[in-house]
């Protein structure tokens, strides 16, 4: 892939409905086709929106306005000590992503925007009350995580960390030390334990609005919905990402696996497609953020077929 001209990343400040200030980075469209949506970067739990703007100025150069910001108590967004932040997971996509959805809309003057989810980010569009503006949603990673659709020996090591060690040193330091378990930055408390409660019951954020019909909007989301998962991911399987497409019914969906060696790489992964040595998946990322049938070898994934209407 040919090195991408130079882009000027702004950064921004972005207002939540609960008064919450979040920072992101807003790369204006460098180069591509006129006409392509503005992009909303949704990250990992416990990941920096640094990790993303590599890709972010690279889809710009495909004709892409792109923002990527930081959820609140994560890198930018963390403001004073992190045993202090009172976030949960839920505020993440009620309030965090609703205001990043609002402030790339608003400042770009589009009617809708294309959000690219990765793992939770692309978990919690039933939450949105904004959903309607969302064009399409790409999800990479994203799935549920739930346990019990684990392979057996890592869904052993999940139950142990997310449930016994992660519940301990919440309760030792004041906030999730998922840094000790390899899981990205350490979160906010409530983060984590709620993050931990939603991976063992499965449905992932349908469980933030059980007996709360008034902010479950799962059963209205409309917007076209295409997950990319990878062959060697233990986290985002056929059946975890069938989990989550069930909860959006009335929405278009597929999935497609992905096998590393098809793109050139011995691995994929949960995490690796936004990294610059993994750069062969962008094309087909773009492919999706613009809504085009995708190129992947080998038939969609089980999850696609299953989750149809």
């Amino acid at each position: 892939m040919n090195t991408p001209p130079p882009t000027t990343d702004e950064a921004v400040p972005i207002t939540c409905a609960d008064g919450q200030r979040l920072h992101g980075h807003f790369i204006a469209r460098s180069g591509g086709p006129d006409g392509g949506l503005p992009v909303l970067i949704s990250p990992a739990t416990g990941v920096r929106q640094h990790f993303y703007l590599r890709f972010a100025r690279w889809l710009a150069t495909q004709g892409h306005d792109v923002l990527v910001f930081d959820y609140r108590g994560i890198g930018l967004s963390l403001h004073g000590r992190l045993k202090d932040c009172r976030a949960t997971l839920a505020d993440w996509g009620q309030q965090d992503q609703v205001a990043a959805l609002d402030w790339l809309l608003a400042h770009t003057g589009a009617a809708q925007a294309v959000i690219v989810g990765h793992s939770a980010g692309g978990q919690m569009i039933g939450l949105l009350p904004n959903h309607h503006r969302v064009a399409r949603l790409v999800g990479i990673s994203a799935s549920t995580g739930w346990f019990k659709a684990m392979r057996p020996g890592f869904r052993l090591k999940a139950n142990f960390g997310m449930r016994l060690v992660l519940p301990l040193g919440t309760r030792l330091t004041g906030y999730g030390t998922t840094a000790l378990l390899g899981l990205g930055e350490n979160l906010p408390a409530g983060v984590a334990l709620q993050w931990s409660r939603w991976c063992a019951r499965g449905g992932y954020a349908t469980n933030a609005v059980r007996h709360r019909p008034e902010q479950d909007f799962h059963a209205q989301v409309r917007t076209p919905v295409t997950v990319l998962h990878a062959e060697d991911d233990d986290i985002a399987n056929a059946a975890t990402v069938a989990d989550l497409l069930r909860t959006l019914p009335a929405a278009p969906r597929q999935a497609h696996c992905l096998r590393p060696r098809d793109h050139g790489l011995r691995q994929l992964g949960h995490l690796d497609w936004f990294r610059q040595s993994h750069q062969s998946v962008w094309p087909l990322m773009a492919q999706a953020v613009r809504g085009e049938t995708l190129a992947v070898a080998g038939a969609p994934s089980g999850a696609a077929a299953r989750a149809h209407p």
